[in-house]
């Protein structure tokens, strides 16, 4: 059975990670899901004044991605599809996005994730598919607790 430090070390690993020094998220894991939130800033705009869509991409992928690997406490997972529905635009507060797992295998695991804004309205929908990897969780990766 999987315990409570492996969510905690996950989530280290992902706040450690250096492209989150730009975006800035925060991350809530438990067993079989995980909450990604990030606060919209102008810098992530695209020429109409929205969020672009690669910030709704890495929240989806980032939320479905840790509810799969709270589930696997050896290895680092690796996404090998998504598909995104954007649903509508978000320019300003926080996306919200909560990945769940809805299958899993010992080879293969699908997730959803749901993305919505301060207001509570989906903004986008993603459905993804994930496999364990050779890469060890360590501490060289940031699996660890914080200090």
């Amino acid at each position: 059975m999987i315990e409570e430090p492996h969510y905690r070390k996950l989530e280290h690993m992902y706040l450690s990670a250096p492209n989150n020094r730009y975006y800035e998220p925060r991350i809530c894991i438990s067993s079989g899901k995980a909450v990604v939130s990030v606060d919209i800033k102008p810098e992530f705009y695209h020429a109409a004044g929205a969020a672009h869509g690669s910030i709704y991409f890495k929240v989806a992928d980032d939320a479905a991605f840790f509810a799969v690997n709270s589930l696997v406490d050896e290895v680092f997972v690796l996404t090998t599809n998504i598909t995104l529905a954007l649903l509508r635009p978000i320019s300003e507060g926080t996306i919200i996005g909560t990945g769940t797992v809805v299958a899993a295998s010992k080879r293969l695991f699908q997730a959803e994730s749901v993305l919505v804004n301060s207001a509570g309205q989906e903004v986008a929908r993603a459905m993804a598919a994930f496999m364990p990897s050779r890469i060890p969780l360590s501490s060289d990766i940031g699996y660890r607790l914080p200090e």
